[in-house]
């Protein structure tokens, strides 16, 4: 980005999540992209966080993004069972109309990129209600008409999260270092993978201009963050 341009604007919906934190802080700490995030509610944010945050209720984002006009949006919205009652209604509504519904108003409003975080095995036929509702919101996503869509197939995320205690995951992260070298193959994908890193390819993938659908697994999302981390050295020498 030139100086005289500035940074560009990227907005983000899932901002209190764990990818959308470390999204925060990656932006915050270089001059490429300044983050614009949306929410329902207002939430303490990383220290030293440089952003814009805008609160209001999901059907007010559509007015948010048509008023901001950001470059690109990335979606890192995501509920649990647990916090949807276990209801399969409420899960939905989050992981799969919160998501299309942000999607379709970006694209009313302009926004040509958008970022989708979603989830290593995701299949909108698998027998699975989490994989299902993440494959079926990626297809319905991928018809919005974004000039380009990027989605992001990350493994299990490695990382703290904010008063979110997940005691399933957190298990899975302790066992990690001794799991990860097992899965091969078609399991390979679902390897641990740090959220930090998640959120230099999320950040990255933003800012292309190339057009087109493309997913990434977590080999694609390193890839990505290697190329951004020199993206930044190189305009930063500048």
């Amino acid at each position: 980005m030139s100086e005289t341009r500035g940074p560009a604007r990227i907005a983000l919906v899932g901002a209190t999540g764990l990818v959308g934190r470390k999204l925060i802080a990656l932006a915050s700490a270089g001059d490429e992209a300044r983050i614009v995030g949306i929410a329902r509610r207002e939430a303490a944010l990383p220290p030293g966080a440089r952003m814009e945050m805008f609160v209001a209720e999901p059907d007010k984002w559509g007015e948010v993004l048509e008023a901001v006009r950001p470059r690109a949006l990335i979606c890192a919205l995501g509920t649990t069972w647990k916090k949807a009652g276990r209801d399969e209604a409420a899960f939905r509504g989050v992981d799969h109309d919160l998501v299309l519904a942000t999607a379709k108003a970006a694209h009313r409003a302009g926004v040509p990129n958008m970022v989708l975080v979603s989830a290593a095995g995701a299949d909108a036929r698998s027998k699975t209600l989490y994989m299902r509702v993440k494959g079926e919101a990626e297809d319905a996503v991928s018809r919005v008409g974004f000039k380009r869509l990027d989605i992001l197939h990350p493994g299990l995320l490695r990382g703290s999260r904010e008063n979110d205690l997940r005691l399933a995951e957190r298990a899975a992260l302790i066992a990690a270092p001794l799991v990860d070298p097992l899965l091969s193959g078609s399991w390979e994908r679902f390897r641990s993978i740090d959220a930090a890193l998640v959120a230099e390819a999320a950040l990255g993938l933003a800012l292309r201009r190339a057009g087109g659908r493309f997913t990434h697994d977590n080999e694609a999302m390193r890839r990505a963050a290697r190329e951004w981390r020199r993206v930044r050295e190189t305009e930063s020498s500048e």
